[in-house]
C-alpha cells in the first residue's frame, strides 16, 4: 500500500480539537480526573510565573478601588486576574463590602487564588481593601457581590456576573437585589 500524504488522498485531516477530543475519550474517570487536575496546577504555575506580582498589587492598590472605597470591577493582567475586595465600616453596626466570588467560592477560600493582600483602610472608616489574584482560566465564573451590613442584618445588594470567555473577562449578568440577599 502506498503512503499517500492526507492532503492529496482525499481524506480530511483531524484538527487539534478532534485529536485530543479522541484521546480524552479513552481515559477512565480517575485518569481524566488527574489530567483536569494536572491541567489546572500547570495553568495556575504559568500564571503566577506570568508577571511581576508585587508590581500588579501595588499598581492594583493604586486604581483598584472607586472614590467611596469599594473595589472596582475585577480585570485581566495578562494571565492573572486582578480581585478587589473591599469592607468600609463607620461602625460596628454597619459597613458596605465589595468582595469577588469564584466559581461559587470566595475568591480567599478558593483554590485557585495565588494570593491575597489586605491593608487597613486609610482615613477615619474601619475595614480593609484587598487585592487576589487568581490565574485566567477558560470558563471561570466571576461574582462580583455589593453588600451591607445594616441593623445586625448582612444583605446582597447586587451582584455581576461575568466569565472568563475566550481569553477575555466579559459580563453575562447584572442582577439588583431589592430586598437584599443574604450572604455571609
Amino acid at each position: 500500500m502506498e503512503n499517500i500524504p492526507i492532503e492529496q488522498s482525499g481524506e480530511t485531516e483531524l484538527t487539534q480539537n478532534e485529536m485530543w477530543s479522541f484521546f480524552v475519550q479513552e481515559l477512565s474517570d480517575k485518569e481524566l480526573s488527574k489530567l483536569g487536575t494536572s491541567i489546572l496546577a500547570e495553568q495556575r504555575q504559568r500564571a503566577m510565573n506570568s508577571g511581576d506580582q508585587e508590581e500588579i498589587i501595588a499598581q492594583a492598590f493604586e486604581v483598584g478601588f472607586e472614590r467611596s472605597g469599594l473595589g472596582v470591577m475585577p480585570w485581566a493582567e495578562g494571565s492573572l486576574l486582578v480581585c478587589p475586595g473591599s469592607l468600609i465600616s463607620r461602625s460596628q453596626a454597619s459597613h458596605r463590602c465589595r468582595f469577588v466570588s469564584i466559581n461559587q467560592e470566595w475568591v480567599w477560600q478558593s483554590k485557585l487564588l495565588i494570593t491575597e493582600t489586605k491593608r487597613p483602610n486609610q482615613g477615619t472608616d474601619r475595614g480593609f481593601r484587598a487585592i487576589a489574584l487568581i490565574p485566567m482560566i477558560e470558563g471561570t465564573a466571576v461574582d462580583v457581590v455589593t453588600g451591607r451590613l445594616q441593623s445586625g442584618q448582612h444583605r446582597a445588594q447586587k451582584v455581576t456576573s461575568l466569565e472568563v470567555l475566550d481569553g477575555k473577562l466579559v459580563e453575562v449578568a447584572k442582577r439588583v437585589l431589592p430586598n437584599g440577599g443574604m450572604h455571609h
